[in-house]
């Protein structure tokens, strides 16, 4: 039977014609994420609210079988301000499948769980280690491409970005990143119906005016993604070196499974370990606000049940989360549509 999510996958396509040798494609995007959450902490700090997470809309188009634009703005936290730049804007060139050549403000897709787009992720919030490499949409220019069933994503990136996207293209005396990705398609050689394994190396330097990625010098990532059916499992451990607090090293696994076609039950665990006291910084995000701030050692254990009502186009997600950091810890529940 036809579901809404197929009913809905093409929603926001305006144009399709393959055989058009000036434009192929055109697309409105857009996407709104609206969240509710609880904390409470064992200090006897409480807090509670709403926010409208994220507001983007844009467009893509493609052209002469060989060129994508992309643009998307975006909203403050809770529409303020409803125009606040870009999160991506950018033009991307394809030669062939083995190398597309792509230029302006994009993702910085470092960590398997960084990379996972925001309509498709499974928790409110990614990794704390992940979040505190500071990544953001930035200028980049990068080059990815796929080789039978080795992919790869490579590029030099601006540390400084901003909702003024003269600043953000014309200043670079913010330092400079460099990131190397690959994934191999591993197929069914683990025994399941899907499997891949991906590798990030991450460059930084650490300049004072920095807005983004300016916490470690060097990452390390490496994740292992498989899936059989209903279910799916990811391990991600992760490393990040060098910087004024030190080093902190990390793993963060993702079971779940869908329990019938549209319920999905959800969990994951994060370890993470500082080398210098005080190295690690917990969640901006609920943790933060209720004391839970810088540590050594940091533990969270999440379980969820997320709605998919018409597949990733349209769902509501619940979980609640235990976060440990040193002595101090907390719980959050929470639900997004």
């Amino acid at each position: 039977p036809v579901t809404l999510g197929d009913q809905l996958e093409n929603l926001g396509r305006l144009y399709s014609d393959k055989t058009n040798p000036i434009m192929q494609e055109f697309w409105l995007l857009g996407r709104y994420h609206i969240q509710q959450h609880w904390t409470d902490a064992n200090n006897g700090r409480y807090d509670e609210g709403t926010e409208s997470r994220r507001l983007r809309f844009g467009f893509q188009g493609k052209f002469f079988n060989k060129l994508t634009l992309h643009a998307q703005m975006v909203s403050g936290t809770d529409l303020e301000p409803l125009y606040n730049g870009f999160t991506e804007l950018w033009a991307q060139w394809s030669f062939s499948e083995a190398l597309n050549l792509t230029i302006g403000q994009q993702k910085h897709r470092f960590t398997h769980d960084r990379n996972v787009s925001s309509r498709y992720l499974n928790y409110l919030e990614r990794a704390m280690l992940t979040n505190m490499f500071g990544l953001d949409y930035t200028p980049a220019v990068t080059l990815s491409g796929k080789l039978g069933s080795f992919s790869y994503y490579t590029g030099l990136f601006s540390n400084a970005t901003g909702p003024s996207m003269g600043n953000a293209f014309t200043k670079f005396n913010s330092g400079l990143s460099y990131l190397a990705s690959a994934t191999w398609d591993l197929g069914t050689k683990l025994g399941t119906e899907n499997a891949a394994l991906n590798l990030g190396y991450l460059y930084s330097d650490l300049d004072a005016q920095a807005t983004n990625m300016n916490r470690f010098t060097n990452g390390l990532s490496a994740a292992l993604i498989l899936t059989d059916g209903p279910f799916s499992l990811v391990t991600e451990a992760t490393s990040g070196r060098g910087g004024a607090r030190g080093n902190v090293h990390g793993i963060n696994i993702q079971p779940g499974v869908f329990l019938t076609d549209n319920l999905q039950l959800v969990g994951r665990y994060q370890f993470a370990a500082a080398d210098d006291r005080g190295g690690i910084t917990a969640q901006r995000r609920y943790e933060r606000r209720v004391g839970l701030n810088n540590g050594d050692r940091y533990h969270a254990a999440y379980l969820g049940l997320n709605c998919h009502i018409a597949k990733h186009r349209l769902k509501v997600m619940t979980g609640m989360e235990y976060t440990k950091l040193d002595k101090l810890d907390c719980w959050t529940g929470s639900v997004a549509f």
